[in-house]
């Protein structure tokens, strides 16, 4: 599958499901109450709900995103201290006796 035909595929999912979405609301316009944290009002039930689900989401993405930027902080962190341009030698520092591995004995 090449990179234009997977960009075709999913805008046309995407389209599918923001039909499927619009017949939802449009099905859905009766009005629900809605009360939080002493706040009143009324709204139609599509779009409380569109609005759940959207803070779901969030709920979910922001530690996600955070979680995100944590790692990439620390693999920055990992690649500076060896830089790309200096190479690793295997041989040990001069003074230092080689360390070897130790077979147990079959």
């Amino acid at each position: 599958m090449t990179r234009t035909s997977r960009v075709w595929t999913t805008l046309l999912l995407f389209a599918l499901v923001l039909i499927l979405l619009l017949i939802f609301i449009l099905q859905n316009q009766d009005d629900v109450k809605l009360s939080f944290l002493g706040a009143h009002g009324s709204l139609p039930l599509a779009v409380a709900m569109l609005f759940s689900a959207v803070a779901g989401a969030l709920l979910v993405a922001i530690p996600g995103v955070g979680r995100m930027i944590q790692l990439r902080k620390v693999a920055r962190r990992g690649t500076a201290a060896t830089p790309a341009d200096r190479p690793v030698s295997a041989d040990p520092p001069a003074g230092k006796p080689a360390k070897t591995l130790h077979r147990p004995a079959r």
